[in-house]
């Protein structure tokens, strides 16, 4: 068995020919049998029904139609011609309209003659039509009996070419009854045997044409399985892989650096997942490996402190560490509260951003390379050949999916032997997207808040509830509490956007005037000093009301605000809404989130505004934003084409993943070369989708 027959060149497939090669090649990205195979149906239509035509209520599916022509006519003048024929059974009467192709249907249509008549209802006036209808001459009991027509995506090129639904499902006949023994199996007999599952072979044939219901389930498990099975033992594989290869350094104890902040410096006790996280962290570099992990906590929960920790232990055994964040905001706000937590423990911290002075660089790289400097922090400047360590044993990566492939992997050269990796998130990710995505990573998870973080109280309200809000918005200041009010920032109308948040600004300054109230404003086009200056008068508690755009979506850190007001709250993401909820709630007081919108809201944006009023579980939150916006838009590009899924579905195929995961895990637990006899097959298949996908270049 080879692969020889499924790497034919689509033009030498019956139907098909040099012409219509091009538009599949151009169009659809099908260059062989390969490809046309696993260009699947998105969906079936149930053939085995037949309707009435007085049962045709709604234009929203398929419908089939038994019945007798009763006349024929042809309307409208020249450039909108179209023929209509009348079909009829005992409960009414229901147009057929074409307006393409009379003069070869018009001879079929004899009157009195019956016809199985298929086609998606359209509503015109208060009756039902159907447009360019599917007819099927002399119909006996076997043309109804239960058929389910495959549906294929298409292009406009495509389907203009008779490459539509029924072109493509007429040539993948033509293809599936050509195959006799030439689609190799990819898994154990063993593993068919114990899983139930339908032979590779007999599962295309299904999925393209299936012969009932229950075969085509079996079909699709089959091969959601194989997809899924063979992204996490690659995944795994890889893993096994880096631990064998990598080594990392050694980190042998926990010194004076460590044992002095955590019995005098700890600013409150660590919560039971930020211990379980420690000792895993402690288990890693303390192990000989090279430690590569992830590290998920919701808003709030206490990563920094945990890489803090961690760099602590780097630095008792003699190690630098640095921190990367995204933006400058962020890595100042880590800066802060890193640089506050070691005051007078003798540990040195520095930040490093594209703002700092020419003078400020040159005294940190001098520090940098004599080991002066125990742990620097930073953004993207952090990358530059330039920044050079003495000793670097540890890099964390803050929100790292807002990083580059290639500028993560610059951290490499920063030492001979690649530093440990923690990579931290703020954004929950869902079990089964992070056990595809970073399933060569290993993962800890901070699923609790500290002590005396209370819930914040999250209520929506409309343009006409606006009095009330500001009178809750009064009542909090006079308590001694201050208030973000956000506006959306979209790219494309940036301008519009400004003039949004100006006018805010000024109806709420109007509204909260000096001297009674102090207001900062903070937007993207500020210079960086005036943001940090605006930014620092509302930290401090100089100003009471903070308006500003989502750039304090991340790096704000003041307890004493407990009021968010999410303006136009429909225009934002899930995920965004509830990291600008984390704004608030950081302190010991109650907290509370408002979502400001008119009553116009699309389907998604009710699905978004109910459940983060229903909710602050993050996870919660991630797994209704994946649902609604699926995995790639979530992660963006860099990750999201690892998901090259043609079948799976991570949200609907939950259970199939963790079952694939399951059984890749044990498969390499026993046998973590393939090398066994039985396992040649999947050896086989890895290595083709190894060399057809080559190595994603993770950072690890």
């Amino acid at each position: 068995m080879t692969n020889s027959f499924l790497s034919t060149s689509i033009e030498y497939l019956k139907g098909v020919g040099p012409k219509r090669a091009e538009i599949l090649k151009k169009e659809l990205r099908i260059f062989t049998y390969d490809h046309l195979l696993t260009h699947f149906p998105f969906r079936y239509i149930d053939r085995s029904k037949v309707h009435k035509i007085s049962e045709v209520k709604s234009d929203e599916s398929y419908v089939q139609l038994k019945g007798k022509i009763s006349n024929v006519k042809e309307a409208g003048t020249k450039g909108g011609k179209r023929l209509i024929a009348y079909l009829q059974d005992e409960t009414g009467v229901m147009e057929l309209i074409w307006f393409k192709g009379a003069k070869w249907i018009k001879p079929k249509l004899i009157i009195g003659k019956e016809f199985i008549v298929f086609g998606k209802p359209s509503q015109f006036n208060s009756s039902f039509n159907l447009v360019h209808p599917d007819l099927e001459e002399k119909p006996t009991v076997t043309d109804i009996v239960a058929n389910l027509q495959p549906v294929y995506s298409s292009t406009d090129l495509a389907n203009a070419t008779g490459l539509n639904t029924k072109g493509i499902e007429k040539l993948t006949k033509t293809l599936v009854s050509g195959i006799k023994n030439q689609i190799p199996e990819t898994l154990p007999q063993s593993l068919i045997q114990e899983l139930k599952l339908m032979p590779r072979e007999r599962a295309y044939r299904e999925i393209h044409h299936p012969q009932s219901a229950d075969l085509l389930k079996k079909a699709i498990f089959r091969l959601k399985f194989e997809e899924f099975f063979f992204l996490q033992l690659r995944l795994l594989k890889q893993k096994i892989i880096q631990e064998q290869k990598l080594k990392g350094f050694v980190f042998e104890k926990v010194g004076e650096s460590f044992n002095q902040f955590f019995t005098t410096k700890l600013p409150f006790e660590l919560t039971n997942a930020q211990k379980r996280v420690v000792k895993e962290i402690r288990v890693d570099v303390g192990s000989g490996k090279h430690m590569n992990r992830l590290l998920q906590g919701d808003v709030g929960s206490g990563k920094t402190l945990v890489g803090l920790l961690a760099m602590l232990i780097a630095k008792d055994n003699g190690f630098q560490s640095l921190l990367m964040a995204p933006t400058e905001i962020l890595a100042i706000q880590h800066y802060a509260t890193i640089s506050g937590y070691l005051e007078g423990t003798g540990v040195t911290v520095a930040l490093l951003t594209g703002s700092s002075k020419k003078s400020e660089r040159a005294v940190i790289h001098e520090q940098l390379l004599s080991g002066e400097l125990d742990l620097l922090i930073g953004t993207h400047a952090l990358l530059e050949d330039i920044v050079q360590f003495k000793n670097l044993g540890l890099a964390i990566i803050d929100e790292q999916h807002r990083f580059g492939v290639k500028q993560r992997s610059k951290l490499w050269k920063k030492n001979n032997i690649p530093p440990h990796i923690l990579v931290m998130t703020a954004t929950p990710i869902p079990r089964t997207l992070a056990m595809t995505v970073y399933g060569d990573l290993d993962i800890s998870v901070i699923d609790e808040l500290p002590p005396g973080r209370k819930e914040i109280s999250t209520t929506h309200k409309f343009d006409k509830d606006r009095l009330y809000v500001f009178k809750f918005m009064e009542k909090q200041i006079a308590e001694g509490r201050q208030v973000y009010v956000v506006y959306p920032l979209i790219e494309e109308s940036e301008h519009l956007d400004f003039k949004d948040l100006m006018d805010g600004y000024e109806s709420m300054a109007r509204r909260f005037p000096l001297p009674n109230y102090k207001l900062s404003i903070v937007h993207g086009k500020m210079k960086a000093k005036d943001k940090e200056y605006e930014m620092q008068q509302f930290a401090k508690g100089f100003t009471n009301i903070m308006v500003a755009t989502t750039v304090i979506e991340v790096g704000v850190n003041v307890p004493n605000a407990t009021v968010m007001v999410i303006e136009s709250a429909n225009k934002f993401g899930l995920s965004q809404l509830h990291q600008l909820r984390g704004r608030v709630g950081r302190g010991s007081d109650k907290s509370y989130c408002v979502l400001m919108t008119d009553y116009k809201l699309s389907p998604t944006a009710k699905t978004r505004i109910e459940t983060m009023v229903r909710t602050n579980d993050g996870f919660e939150i991630a797994e209704e934003d994946l649902k609604l916006r699926g995995p790639g838009d979530i992660l963006g590009t860099q990750q999201s084409g690892i998901l090259d899924l043609k079948l799976g579905d991570l949200i609907k195929d939950k259970q199939i993943v963790v079952a694939a995961r399951n059984i890749a895990t044990e498969l390499l637990k026993q046998d973590p070369d393939l090398s066994l006899q039985e396992n040649y097959l999947v050896r086989q298949r890895l290595a083709y989708l190894i060399k057809l996908k080559p190595n994603w270049g993770r950072i690890s």
